[in-house]
């Protein structure tokens, strides 16, 4: 929660600082020092970071749709859903793709 509170005050007063921010693994740090601390199995990090790297790409739709729609005067709340449903389509897709290259996540 402080997380999301320092990314919104920082973004007030640059959206590009608190884009960087907003962009950093942090999650996904966490979850490698988390699971290293409690398992202290390196494969299960190298999976985990693989997995994450394949589901980051459909994830940017949501980056590209939403600032798209609201510059089109859509309203925020219709756009936040329809940018979701597409980010959210983009997964089924690119699980389906992989697996088509035998890449199971």
């Amino acid at each position: 929660a402080v997380l999301v509170v320092a990314i919104s005050e920082v973004a007030k007063r640059s959206s590009t600082l608190g884009g960087i921010i907003a962009s950093l693994p942090l999650t996904s740090l966490l979850a490698f020092v988390w699971l290293y601390g409690e398992t202290g199995d390196t494969s299960k990090i190298a999976h985990l970071s693989s997995s994450i790297f394949w589901y980051v790409l459909p994830s940017l739709v949501l980056f590209v749709v939403l600032p798209l729609l609201l510059a089109r005067g859509i309203g925020f709340w219709p756009s936040l859903f329809i940018a979701s449903a597409a980010t959210f389509a983009a997964y089924l897709l690119m699980t389906a793709a992989l697996a088509r290259f035998g890449i199971t996540l």
